[in-house]
């Protein structure tokens, strides 16, 4: 008798376990991507139904948008673009994570050199670099270095400051706790502080991956003669509304893109950790 009432709750139990992620991921995507498609319907139907024809031309449906895109895609134009944005946004990108995380670690680690560089930090950091702009201009000309440099010093800040923020910010049980196992100071900084750092450090890299397409593409808007930037002004100016739009969507879609890869690479970086939203 007992194996006959036995049976039922162990074959019943596992169905409704298999099926709750499943709703619930399904339940997560719509939510997530709601908003987005609302955005969209607006953009394609506002302009065909609820907008004049003197507005319309400015603000096109975005079917029109999307078969400039793809003609972009098709003639070669967009590539060509995109090389060279990615090319100076990458340059810039790199050089800015490869100076500010060891000069991060490094004031972070030395507290008196940190409170005599705060105050310079501080001003720099309210400095838009958009700002300077015109000065990276006069200096280094309008050619590339000048847009690279301003892309560093963009970058520069968001990398920088979260690095130390994530030294400052270790829990200090766990370096107590490390420093009574006898761990000398290079291992300390090795085994607790820097794997402890890492989440707030890729924060501030996931921020300066960015800044450095939105400051990019104000610079190449001045004296460029390629690049997305120069793409949506070459396009506003010649009243290629469509192309312009189309220029618009593929930075938004490369932001995305460039995003969601810096969280993988978080996440591969930080396994350890719970699984956060990104």
């Amino acid at each position: 008798m007992t194996a006959t009432l036995e049976a039922p709750t162990v074959h019943t139990e596992p169905k409704p376990v298999e099926k709750a992620p499943k709703k619930g991921r399904l339940g997560k995507a719509f939510r997530s991507s709601a908003a987005i498609l609302l955005f969209l319907a607006l953009w394609e139907l506002a302009p065909q139904f609820l907008l004049d024809e003197g507005t319309r031309t400015f603000l096109p449906p975005l079917s029109e948008d999307l078969v400039a895109l793809w003609e972009l895609i098709l003639n070669g134009q967009l590539a060509d673009h995109l090389l060279a944005s990615l090319g100076r946004s990458a340059a810039g990108f790199v050089i800015a994570v490869g100076v500010s995380v060891p000069l991060g670690l490094l004031i972070a680690w030395y507290r008196p050199l940190a409170e005599f560089l705060n105050p310079l930090l501080e001003l720099a950091r309210n400095t838009a670099a958009l700002a300077l702009l015109p000065v990276f201009t006069l200096l280094l000309g309008i050619g590339e270095v000048s847009k690279i440099a301003l892309i560093v010093y963009a970058c520069v800040w968001p990398v920088l400051l979260n690095t130390i923020a994530g030294v400052n910010t270790v829990d200090p049980l766990l370096v107590k706790a490390a420093r009574s196992l006898g761990l000398s100071s290079p291992s300390l900084f090795r085994k607790v502080i820097l794997p402890s750092a890492v989440p707030t450090i890729f924060t501030g890299i996931r921020m300066a991956a960015a800044y450095s397409i939105l400051i990019l593409i104000a610079a190449e808007m001045v004296g460029a003669k390629a690049g997305l930037g120069y793409l949506i002004n070459n396009s506003q100016v010649n009243f290629q509304i469509q192309q312009m739009y189309a220029a618009i969507i593929t930075v938004s879609v490369l932001g995305l893109a460039i995003n969601a890869g810096f969280v993988a690479l978080e996440r591969r970086f930080s396994t350890w950790r719970v699984k956060e939203k990104a």
